[in-house]
Protein backbone atom coordinates (compact mmCIF):
# COMPACT_ATOMS: atom_id res chain seq x y z
CA UNK A 1 0.00 0.00 0.00
CA UNK A 2 3.22 2.24 0.34
CA UNK A 3 4.04 1.97 -3.27
CA UNK A 4 0.41 2.70 -4.53
CA UNK A 5 0.31 4.09 -8.10
CA UNK A 6 -2.93 5.13 -8.63
CA UNK A 7 -2.77 5.33 -12.39
CA UNK A 8 -1.12 1.65 -12.51
CA UNK A 9 -4.54 0.51 -10.42
CA UNK A 10 -7.26 2.33 -12.49
CA UNK A 11 -5.09 0.99 -15.96
CA UNK A 12 -5.52 -2.62 -14.19
CA UNK A 13 -8.91 -2.12 -13.31
CA UNK A 14 -10.84 -0.80 -16.39
CA UNK A 15 -13.80 -2.26 -15.58
CA UNK A 16 -14.52 -0.21 -12.32
CA UNK A 17 -13.45 2.87 -13.62
CA UNK A 18 -15.90 2.52 -15.95
CA UNK A 19 -18.89 1.44 -14.00
CA UNK A 20 -18.25 4.62 -11.74
CA UNK A 21 -17.81 7.40 -15.09
CA UNK A 22 -21.68 5.86 -16.07
CA UNK A 23 -22.34 6.10 -12.73
CA UNK A 24 -21.76 9.88 -12.34
CA UNK A 25 -22.78 10.39 -15.66
CA UNK A 26 -26.37 8.99 -15.25
CA UNK A 27 -26.26 10.81 -11.70
CA UNK A 28 -25.62 14.13 -13.79
CA UNK A 29 -28.54 13.90 -16.01
CA UNK A 30 -30.81 13.19 -13.31
CA UNK A 31 -29.29 15.93 -11.20
CA UNK A 32 -29.70 18.71 -14.05
CA UNK A 33 -33.07 17.67 -15.01
CA UNK A 34 -34.24 18.73 -11.06
CA UNK A 35 -32.02 21.53 -11.13
CA UNK A 36 -33.40 24.95 -10.16
CA UNK A 37 -33.26 27.60 -13.34
CA UNK A 38 -36.03 30.07 -12.09
CA UNK A 39 -35.55 33.59 -13.19
CA UNK A 40 -36.73 35.02 -9.96
CA UNK A 41 -36.46 32.31 -7.44
CA UNK A 42 -38.37 32.87 -4.41
CA UNK A 43 -36.79 34.60 -1.34
CA UNK A 44 -38.33 34.90 1.83
CA UNK A 45 -36.98 38.30 4.40
CA UNK A 46 -37.70 38.19 7.65
CA UNK A 47 -37.96 41.56 8.59
CA UNK A 48 -40.90 43.15 8.66
CA UNK A 49 -40.95 47.23 8.91
CA UNK A 50 -43.86 49.05 11.63
CA UNK A 51 -44.18 53.20 10.98
CA UNK A 52 -46.34 55.13 13.29
CA UNK A 53 -47.05 58.95 12.88
CA UNK A 54 -47.94 61.72 15.60
CA UNK A 55 -48.07 65.12 13.90
CA UNK A 56 -46.56 67.58 16.02
CA UNK A 57 -44.73 65.46 18.60
CA UNK A 58 -41.01 65.46 19.54
CA UNK A 59 -38.45 62.78 19.06
CA UNK A 60 -38.36 62.23 22.89
CA UNK A 61 -42.70 62.27 22.86
CA UNK A 62 -42.43 60.00 20.38
CA UNK A 63 -39.76 57.37 21.65
CA UNK A 64 -41.27 57.23 25.54
CA UNK A 65 -45.02 57.41 24.84
CA UNK A 66 -45.01 55.52 21.07
CA UNK A 67 -42.07 53.54 20.48
CA UNK A 68 -41.51 51.54 23.76
CA UNK A 69 -45.00 50.56 23.92
CA UNK A 70 -44.93 49.17 20.86
CA UNK A 71 -41.68 47.65 21.09
CA UNK A 72 -42.68 46.02 24.41
CA UNK A 73 -45.47 44.04 23.15
CA UNK A 74 -43.71 42.92 19.81
CA UNK A 75 -40.96 41.18 22.51
CA UNK A 76 -43.53 38.33 23.13
CA UNK A 77 -43.41 37.68 19.12
CA UNK A 78 -42.67 33.94 18.93
CA UNK A 79 -39.80 33.69 17.18
CA UNK A 80 -38.57 37.29 17.37
CA UNK A 81 -34.56 37.72 17.28
CA UNK A 82 -34.16 41.39 17.58
CA UNK A 83 -36.02 45.38 17.43
CA UNK A 84 -34.48 47.83 16.16
CA UNK A 85 -35.75 51.61 15.96
CA UNK A 86 -35.51 55.05 14.86
CA UNK A 87 -37.49 58.09 16.56
CA UNK A 88 -38.04 61.63 14.74
CA UNK A 89 -40.41 64.41 15.52
CA UNK A 90 -43.87 63.15 14.67
CA UNK A 91 -42.71 59.83 12.98
CA UNK A 92 -40.94 56.41 14.61
CA UNK A 93 -39.58 53.06 12.45
CA UNK A 94 -39.49 50.08 14.20
CA UNK A 95 -37.78 46.90 12.44
CA UNK A 96 -38.76 43.49 13.64
CA UNK A 97 -36.36 40.60 12.96
CA UNK A 98 -37.25 36.81 12.83
CA UNK A 99 -34.59 34.34 14.21
CA UNK A 100 -32.82 31.90 10.86
CA UNK A 101 -34.43 29.17 13.45
CA UNK A 102 -38.17 30.00 11.67
CA UNK A 103 -39.68 27.82 8.83
CA UNK A 104 -40.35 29.82 5.85
CA UNK A 105 -44.11 28.82 5.82
CA UNK A 106 -44.38 29.93 9.18
CA UNK A 107 -42.92 33.80 8.31
CA UNK A 108 -46.46 34.91 7.31
CA UNK A 109 -48.27 33.51 9.99
CA UNK A 110 -45.91 35.49 12.56
CA UNK A 111 -46.21 38.80 10.51
CA UNK A 112 -50.18 38.31 10.70
CA UNK A 113 -49.41 37.70 14.81
CA UNK A 114 -47.30 40.66 14.95
CA UNK A 115 -50.04 42.99 13.32
CA UNK A 116 -52.66 41.94 15.66
CA UNK A 117 -50.53 42.56 18.49
CA UNK A 118 -50.09 46.22 17.67
CA UNK A 119 -53.48 46.90 16.31
CA UNK A 120 -54.77 45.35 19.90
CA UNK A 121 -52.17 47.79 22.19
CA UNK A 122 -53.08 50.86 19.63
CA UNK A 123 -55.89 51.87 21.52
CA UNK A 124 -53.19 52.88 24.43
CA UNK A 125 -51.39 54.79 22.23
CA UNK A 126 -52.26 59.27 22.70
CA UNK A 127 -54.62 60.99 20.90
CA UNK A 128 -53.41 62.10 17.10
CA UNK A 129 -51.87 59.07 16.42
CA UNK A 130 -52.56 57.05 13.08
CA UNK A 131 -52.87 53.74 12.46
CA UNK A 132 -49.37 51.84 12.02
CA UNK A 133 -48.31 51.07 9.01
CA UNK A 134 -46.51 47.09 8.40
CA UNK A 135 -44.78 46.51 5.41
CA UNK A 136 -43.67 42.68 5.33
CA UNK A 137 -43.65 42.37 1.77
CA UNK A 138 -40.02 43.28 0.60
CA UNK A 139 -39.67 39.69 -1.04
CA UNK A 140 -42.78 40.43 -3.96
CA UNK A 141 -40.99 41.32 -7.59
CA UNK A 142 -42.44 41.91 -10.33
CA UNK A 143 -40.50 39.98 -13.54
CA UNK A 144 -43.27 41.99 -16.06
CA UNK A 145 -44.14 45.66 -16.27
CA UNK A 146 -47.20 46.27 -19.06
CA UNK A 147 -48.19 49.84 -19.46
CA UNK A 148 -52.04 50.15 -20.68
CA UNK A 149 -52.77 53.42 -22.77
CA UNK A 150 -55.54 54.82 -24.85
CA UNK A 151 -56.74 57.90 -26.52
CA UNK A 152 -60.06 59.52 -25.75
CA UNK A 153 -60.61 56.89 -22.84
CA UNK A 154 -61.53 58.31 -19.38
CA UNK A 155 -59.60 57.17 -16.07
CA UNK A 156 -62.62 55.53 -15.27
CA UNK A 157 -62.67 53.36 -18.59
CA UNK A 158 -59.10 52.77 -18.53
CA UNK A 159 -59.45 51.05 -15.11
CA UNK A 160 -61.75 48.70 -15.94
CA UNK A 161 -60.43 47.86 -18.83
CA UNK A 162 -57.36 47.27 -16.47
CA UNK A 163 -59.14 45.50 -14.43
CA UNK A 164 -60.51 43.05 -16.77
CA UNK A 165 -56.73 42.50 -18.08
CA UNK A 166 -55.89 41.96 -14.58
CA UNK A 167 -58.57 39.04 -13.65
CA UNK A 168 -57.34 37.30 -17.09
CA UNK A 169 -53.75 37.44 -16.19
CA UNK A 170 -54.46 35.52 -12.56
CA UNK A 171 -55.79 32.74 -14.34
CA UNK A 172 -52.55 32.01 -15.50
CA UNK A 173 -50.82 29.38 -13.52
CA UNK A 174 -47.69 30.63 -13.05
CA UNK A 175 -48.80 33.81 -11.99
CA UNK A 176 -49.04 34.63 -8.49
CA UNK A 177 -50.12 38.74 -8.05
CA UNK A 178 -51.15 41.16 -10.25
CA UNK A 179 -51.06 44.51 -9.07
CA UNK A 180 -52.47 47.52 -11.16
CA UNK A 181 -50.23 50.81 -10.78
CA UNK A 182 -51.24 54.66 -11.67
CA UNK A 183 -54.70 54.34 -11.21
CA UNK A 184 -56.76 57.36 -10.76
CA UNK A 185 -59.53 57.50 -8.11
CA UNK A 186 -62.59 58.94 -9.51
CA UNK A 187 -63.16 62.55 -7.83
CA UNK A 188 -65.98 65.55 -8.69
CA UNK A 189 -65.55 69.02 -8.03
CA UNK A 190 -67.67 71.53 -6.73
CA UNK A 191 -66.83 74.98 -8.67
CA UNK A 192 -69.41 77.50 -7.00
CA UNK A 193 -69.15 81.63 -7.59
CA UNK A 194 -68.47 83.56 -4.75
CA UNK A 195 -70.85 86.47 -6.22
CA UNK A 196 -73.77 84.05 -6.33
CA UNK A 197 -72.79 82.78 -2.92
CA UNK A 198 -72.89 86.13 -1.69
CA UNK A 199 -76.13 86.79 -3.61
CA UNK A 200 -77.90 83.96 -2.50
CA UNK A 201 -76.78 84.25 1.15
CA UNK A 202 -75.73 80.78 1.08
CA UNK A 203 -72.66 79.52 3.75
CA UNK A 204 -69.97 77.74 1.59
CA UNK A 205 -69.81 75.23 4.76
CA UNK A 206 -73.57 74.09 4.71
CA UNK A 207 -72.76 72.81 1.22
CA UNK A 208 -70.10 70.68 2.90
CA UNK A 209 -72.04 69.82 5.12
CA UNK A 210 -75.16 68.52 3.21
CA UNK A 211 -72.98 66.84 0.98
CA UNK A 212 -71.57 65.03 4.51
CA UNK A 213 -75.45 63.83 6.13
CA UNK A 214 -76.24 63.06 2.03
CA UNK A 215 -73.64 60.36 1.69
CA UNK A 216 -74.01 59.17 5.67
CA UNK A 217 -75.35 55.78 5.60
CA UNK A 218 -77.15 54.96 8.95
CA UNK A 219 -79.49 52.13 9.98
CA UNK A 220 -82.73 53.18 10.49
CA UNK A 221 -84.15 50.05 11.40
CA UNK A 222 -86.32 47.30 9.85
CA UNK A 223 -90.28 47.35 8.39
CA UNK A 224 -92.00 44.57 8.87
CA UNK A 225 -94.50 43.82 5.95
CA UNK A 226 -96.97 41.05 5.35
CA UNK A 227 -94.51 39.45 3.11
CA UNK A 228 -91.08 40.30 3.97
CA UNK A 229 -88.88 42.39 6.54
CA UNK A 230 -87.19 45.66 4.40
CA UNK A 231 -83.69 47.16 6.36
CA UNK A 232 -82.31 50.05 5.23
CA UNK A 233 -82.57 53.85 5.87
CA UNK A 234 -84.97 56.01 6.33
CA UNK A 235 -84.43 57.73 2.75
CA UNK A 236 -84.77 53.93 1.25
CA UNK A 237 -87.72 53.11 4.21
CA UNK A 238 -89.60 56.33 2.76
CA UNK A 239 -89.09 55.80 -1.05
CA UNK A 240 -90.29 51.75 -0.41
CA UNK A 241 -93.40 52.62 1.52
CA UNK A 242 -94.34 55.49 -1.14
CA UNK A 243 -94.24 52.99 -4.07
CA UNK A 244 -96.00 50.57 -2.05
CA UNK A 245 -98.64 52.90 -1.18
CA UNK A 246 -98.88 54.47 -4.79
CA UNK A 247 -99.72 52.14 -7.85
CA UNK A 248 -97.28 52.73 -10.68
CA UNK A 249 -98.63 54.03 -13.18
CA UNK A 250 -96.01 53.76 -16.58
CA UNK A 251 -95.53 57.34 -18.27
CA UNK A 252 -98.01 58.37 -21.35
CA UNK A 253 -100.21 55.87 -20.06
CA UNK A 254 -104.03 57.02 -20.06
CA UNK A 255 -105.55 57.64 -16.90
CA UNK A 256 -109.02 55.67 -15.46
Amino acid sequence: MKNLNLTEWALGHKQFIYFFIALFFIAGIFSYKNLGRMEDPDFTIKQMVVSVAWPGATARQMEEQVTDKIEKKLQDLPGLKYLKSYSTPGRTVIYVNLKEAVLQKDVRSRWVEARNMVNDMKGTLPNGVTDPAFNDRFDEVYGVVYALTGDGYTYEEMREKAERIRRILLDVPSIKKVQLLGVQTEKIYIEIENSKLAQLGIDPSLITTTLQAQNAMTASGMLETSSDNVYGSLECLRIWMISAILPFKPMGAPSA
